[in-house]
Order: C-alpha cells, then sequence, then structure tokens
C-alpha cells in the first residue's frame, strides 16, 4: 500500500504532460493584448496558438517625409481621417511601383492619427485565414483598427484569397465598423495572370477538357482587388522626382545646401548602379551620405583632439 501514492503520483505527471502535448496541438483562442501596451501589433501565430504581439519600436515616419506622392498622400489621409472620425470609409489597396512609399505611407498615417485612437494590426499573406477571429477581438473596442497587409499578392489557391475575398465584402456577417484593411501590393491585380485566360477557350489533347467560360475564370482573378473600396495608384519616379526626395531625405539627416547640390551627380549614380530611382534607394543613398559625413567628422574630431595631445595623425608633422 506505501506504493499507492508514488504510483498515483506518477500517473498524474503522466497525465499532465499528455495535457501539455494536447495544448501545443489543439487550436486556442485569441486573447486580447494589453492594448495600451503599443498603437501597432503584430499577429504572430506558431502552430495551434496565435497572439498579438506589440511593437515596441515603431517607425517615426511622418506625412512630411515623404516628398513627390502628394495626390495619394491626400487621398488616404481623407479615407483615414474619416475612419478615426467614425465617418463611413473604405478599405484600400495601394498599388504600384516599388519603393515609392505605399508602406511608409500607411505608417505615416498611423503616427499621424495614433493620438486619436487609430491602432495597426500587421498580419502576414499566411495568417488571413484567421481575419474573422481578429475582427471578433476588436468588435467591442473603442479604438480604430486598420489590418495592414504588406506585399499582398497570392498563387493559385491559397486559402488567405478566399478569407481575404470574403472578409472585404461578401460574409453574411455584416463588417465591423471599427475594421478596415490597407493592403499593398506591386500588382492590382493580386492572383497571377496568364496570356490562356485571354483565350476564347483552351483545349487540351492529353485529357480534351475546354474552359468553356473563360471569362469567369478572368472575372474570379480580379474579383478580390474591385472589393477593395479605394485604389491607390503609384508610379516610377522621373530623375528630377528623385532627386528631390533625395534633397528631402539629406535634409532630414541634417546636411546643408552646399552638400546636398553637391550630392546630385553621386545620388545618380547611386540610382543608376541601382537599376532604380525610387523613394526606397533615395533614403538609402541619404543615409549612406549623412553615415559618411558623420564618420568623417568623429575621424576630423579624433584627429584634433590627438594633434592637441602631441600625437600628430599618420602622414603630418608637428607644427
Amino acid at each position: 500500500m506505501a506504493n499507492v501514492p508514488d504510483a498515483l503520483e506518477a500517473v498524474l505527471r503522466r497525465a499532465d504532460a499528455l495535457l501539455n502535448r494536447l495544448e501545443a496541438v489543439l487550436p486556442q483562442p485569441l486573447t486580447p493584448p494589453d492594448w495600451d501596451a503599443a498603437v501597432a501589433f503584430r499577429y504572430r501565430k506558431r502552430g495551434a496558438s496565435a497572439r498579438l504581439e506589440p511593437v515596441k519600436h515603431l517607425s517615426t515616419i511622418r506625412l512630411a517625409d515623404l516628398k513627390e506622392v502628394e495626390p495619394q498622400k491626400d487621398r488616404l489621409l481623407r479615407n483615414t481621417r474619416q475612419f478615426v472620425q467614425g465617418q463611413p470609409a473604405n478599405n484600400v489597396l495601394l498599388t504600384g511601383a516599388r519603393g515609392t512609399g505605399k508602406s511608409s505611407l500607411i505608417k505615416a498615417c498611423l503616427n499621424e492619427f495614433a493620438g486619436q485612437g487609430l491602432r495597426l494590426i500587421e498580419v502576414d499573406k499566411g495568417d488571413l485565414v484567421d481575419l474573422p477571429d481578429l475582427a471578433d477581438l476588436v468588435v467591442d473596442r473603442p479604438e480604430r483598427f486598420v489590418i495592414f497587409c504588406d506585399d499582398l499578392s497570392f498563387d493559385e489557391g491559397e486559402a488567405g484569397y478566399k478569407a481575404l475575398k470574403s472578409m472585404l465584402d461578401g460574409s453574411v456577417a455584416a463588417a465591423t465598423d471599427n475594421l478596415l484593411i490597407y493592403a499593398t501590393s506591386n500588382r492590382r491585380h493580386l492572383l497571377p495572370e496568364q496570356m490562356k485566360d485571354n483565350l476564347a477557350s483552351t483545349y487540351s489533347e492529353r485529357d480534351g477538357n475546354v474552359e468553356v467560360h473563360p471569362g469567369e475564370a478572368v472575372e474570379e482573378k480580379i474579383s478580390l482587388s474591385e472589393r477593395f473600396g479605394l485604389w491607390i495608384s503609384f508610379y516610377s519616379f522621373s530623375q528630377q522626382e528623385y532627386l528631390a526626395i533625395v534633397a528631402q531625405w539629406l535634409t532630414h539627416f541634417g546636411l546643408d545646401a552646399a552638400r546636398i547640390e553637391a550630392a546630385r551627380q553621386p545620388a545618380l549614380v547611386w540610382a543608376l548602379e541601382r537599376g532604380s530611382r525610387s523613394g526606397r534607394v533615395a533614403y538609402q543613398f541619404a543615409r549612406d551620405l549623412a553615415g559618411q559625413g558623420a564618420a568623417a567628422g568623429v575621424a576630423a574630431d579624433g584627429a584634433s583632439a590627438s594633434a592637441r595631445d602631441g600625437d600628430a595623425p599618420e602622414g603630418l608633422d608637428h607644427v
């Protein structure tokens, strides 16, 4: 009888281990985060568990930092302002050339309206199937939420495509008033289109299959983007626009007018090497040039201090 408690304890330990393994594979309900911890959150899913993680180091980009996209900025700003004020607003698809400020504009809008209750939840494409759970999580919150999907596009048969399509417009459930979806993509139609889609019909000698209604297949491929109420298009920058963006970022990093003027030619060479005159390339050039200036200043200060201490820099004689 003395061994009964030990045997019972062993059984309980095994049962506890089994329950832990079951919890790891069974779906877990999404629990609310500390909404006061941040104004932006990332949706993270690991196996059967999912959570909203607060973004601790938020991008500081402001609307004033974004140049040469004034029409696009005005349209997104107007739609977001309507949303924050509780007025009707649209889901937004931002499409066009890479590096032209699509994602940056959404982040800048968050910084503009965070003080008025705007919050952002970033969701990866593979996790879009969980959009209904996110909608249920925020439906009773006083804040206004934007679901942010960056660089969105789908391949044939991806599960997230149907979930997003239903969430935008088509679910039996009413749309949540305090939730919008902002997505960016390099192409307007989010599913790949093929030349065969434009044929009246396609015949396969191998299996004899014919697409009887090819127009309906095409309609399916463009139906997702049409469910976004607002389309905002971005275009490649001209040389003049690119240089204006370079000047903006160099000013942001504290360079004076003379150095900004001298940087025009190096900026063009930088863009030529990268094969793009995008806003992203302009920002990367400005960071590089500003970093060189800062490093040169540190080196000069070190050389001056060394000379004052009696150790002249290499190659220089004492005065």
